[in-house]
């Protein structure tokens, strides 16, 4: 940045700010509130969430109606067909963390699979389908901290979905290029297709019979998904497209809380959730980079960046092979996480040249489409909630009636039995999606960057960008990104806003260069918000990438 880095959980004279104000290169201000701040990918449904914190709601049940406008307004990525991961923190800053992932049908077996000619794990269609865990993960959130009843938190979503809205920018470009999935279906091209053909920016999209569901929804609670007509719409499907879904499993499911698992960075405590996220990868990377003077080599420089992407190689190599359903297979988390293993990992990287093939460390002992929004209230509760399709539309499967798609995550598995992420009956796919979350005395940031593969590298970019070049968490968002999101080789995607003597320096130690747009979703868009306790107030950001805003809570 130019200028001094505005660090917000410091007390700034006025000259500072208008320095920075006056020489910035962040293209957006934050929203600075003493009520609460929801930052989403659409402003309706930020809007929904800060209306919630007015009428009394907290957090949670901002977080809730927030999530249900997002299935409405952005259904290529997230919807109660897909699954949610969360980390709540508590106004007395204690953190839980909620999974809410569903697994594989219990007649699902690579067996079958392979009985039937099928040699690797479909991507779309109805055996990418695991059991949606979204319905089950709001039911749990709400049991432990909400305050509002569901017919308040889905009321603006249902509102939204009857009326209508105006399809924005970037969604109706991902809406477009899914055209030819939703057409393989007669009730996704019906639901999401009106007149033949996805709906361009500016037109006015209505989806009643998702408004029809959640009232169902918001009157019978959860049974209504796992037990009732819901239920049943999604086992028709599952027959009329010879899948493997039972009632069974869908009756036995819940989505479960968790211990998050964290790790320290310059002062700072990280949160991701354990596996089966690949959130751990996030903290893996940070433990590296935590071994090198990130600090002193100035932000995205060519030893910064060769360093991160390094640092990414030898996490992402642990995530793949290590990473599974912890129900079925020990996850290593200990030894992953130790400082110990970081530094010996850490040496592999040479400060000269890329690594084109990165090896899993031997550890001691016993061994794309998403949405992300993110809430504080005005007590100090906060929310950083990820939900997702996987990819675009999911498996492009709509139950009859029930106007949403149902996601595609068992593409993740695979049909090797040697591997720990294997499909098996009962499973949890490795996930790709994970909310962050970081501390540091006063002040708690929730932030989320969405993209598949991208994630975990972009949450370690974000941390590093607050922690080691102080940038406020708007410009944290906004700075230029580079991504792998292959698991080999010296390719490597960076924003053009990356100066072109970097990107020489780069692909002078090897890596392989790909130049996208200066506001690439290749790398992912993200969220977030910040409270600074000891000031009494919250901060939002959203980032230019995505459709988004962040929005105070209005006063009444």
């Amino acid at each position: 940045m130019s200028g001094p880095p505005l660090k917000l959980s410091s007390r700034r004279t006025t000259e500072d700010y208008v320095r920075v104000a006056i020489d910035r290169d962040q293209g957006r201000s934050i929203v600075m509130s003493t009520l609460g701040v929801v930052a989403s990918e659409h402003p309706l449904a930020s809007q929904a969430g800060a209306s919630v914190l007015a009428r009394g709601g907290n957090a949670v049940d901002a977080a809730i109606a927030a999530n249900a406008v997002m299935g409405v307004v952005a259904p290529m990525m997230n919807g109660i067909g897909g699954d949610l991961f969360a980390i709540v923190s508590d106004s007395a800053g204690e953190v839980h963390g909620l999974n809410g992932s569903g697994y594989a049908p219990s007649a699902l077996t690579i067996e079958g699979l392979r009985a039937n000619g099928v040699t690797s794990m479909p991507q779309t269609g109805i055996l990418s389908v695991t059991v949606p865990g979204c319905v089950a993960a709001w039911a749990l959130l709400q049991e432990r901290f909400g305050r509002l009843p569901l017919t308040d938190l889905l009321s603006p979503a249902t509102q939204i979905a009857d009326e209508g809205f105006p399809v924005p920018e970037i969604t109706a470009l991902e809406w477009s290029a899914a055209q030819s999935l939703l057409r393989g279906d007669r009730e996704a091209a019906r639901v999401f297709l009106p007149d033949g053909h996805a709906p361009a920016a500016g037109t006015i999209f209505r989806n009643p019979d998702l408004a029809a569901t959640y009232r169902a929804l918001a009157f019978e609670g959860r049974d209504a998904f796992y037990r009732g007509d819901i239920a049943r719409r999604i086992l028709l499907c599952s027959r009329r497209h010879h899948g493997a879904l039972a009632a069974g499993d869908l009756e036995k499911y819940d989505s479960e809380w968790v211990t998050p698992l964290e790790t320290t960075y310059h002062g700072w405590t990280v949160y991701e959730l354990p596996p089966n996220g690949q959130g751990i990868a996030a903290l893996m990377m940070l433990n590296l980079l935590e071994q090198s003077p990130l600090s002193s080599y100035g932000h995205n420089s060519i030893e910064a960046l060769h360093t991160l992407i390094e640092a990414k190689k030898l996490a992402y190599a642990d995530l793949a092979r290590c990473v599974c359903d912890p129900l079925f297979h020990d996850v290593e988390v200990d030894a992953l996480l130790s400082k110990d293993f970081a530094a010996a990992r850490a040496r592999q990287i040479d400060p000269g040249r890329a690594n084109p093939e990165v090896h899993p460390g031997r550890l001691p002992g016993k061994g794309s489409d998403t949405t992300y929004l993110s809430v504080a209230d005005r007590e100090g509760n906060m929310v950083s909630l990820i939900q997702s399709n996987f990819a675009n539309f999911g498996s492009g499967l709509v139950p009859e009636g029930a106007g949403f798609a149902l996601q595609s995550r068992g593409a993740l598995f695979s049909l090797d039995p040697g591997v720990r992420n294997a499909l098996a009956p009962g499973k949890r796919p490795l996930h790709t999606i994970i909310p962050g979350f970081m501390a540091n005395g006063d002040v708690r940031i929730a932030f989320g960057i969405m993209g598949g593969w991208n994630q975990s590298q972009a949450h370690a970019q974000f941390v590093s960008n607050v922690v080691d070049h102080g940038m406020n968490i708007q410009a944290a968002l906004e700075a230029p990104r580079v991504t792998k999101l292959t698991f080999d080789g010296n390719d490597v995607i960076a924003e053009s806003r990356i100066p072109e003597a970097v990107i020489r320096g780069l692909e002078a130690k090897g890596h392989e260069v790909e130049v996208c747009g200066a506001f690439s979703s290749l790398v992912g868009g993200g969220q977030a918000v910040m409270r600074d306790a000891a000031a009494g107030v919250n901060f939002g950001a959203s980032d230019p990438r995505k459709d988004g805003a962040a929005i105070p809570e209005p006063v009444l």
